[in-house]
């Protein structure tokens, strides 16, 4: 299966992300098949910074590429609409009953 996920990037206590598209079966840091783009997120309030090539994120979602909670809040702030994920869509159901 394809997914989209965080690859850690950055110096220690100064973390940064590549958003990457890679086969599920192969280590989170390791061979990859297309960067998307980065994401350094907010140390201690500062605005966060997502860089995202929106083109190829929604070609590789209308594929059936599926991307990990992180990487859906990520593609959220970017404005690329995702379906909710499993766990979303179970938790929302038992937040009803």
């Amino acid at each position: 299966m394809v997914v989209i996920r965080l690859a850690r990037v950055g110096k220690k206590h100064d973390p940064a992300y590549r958003i990457t598209v890679a086969d599920s079966r192969k280590y989170v840091t390791g061979r990859f098949i297309e960067v998307l783009g980065t994401y350094i997120p907010s140390p201690m309030g500062k605005q966060q910074k997502v860089t995202l090539n929106v083109e190829k994120a929604k070609d590789w979602l209308t594929k059936g590429a599926q991307p990990s909670d992180t990487v859906r809040h990520v593609l959220k702030l970017a404005g690329v609409e995702t379906k909710p994920s499993k766990k979303q869509v179970k938790a929302a159901k038992a937040k009803k009953a």
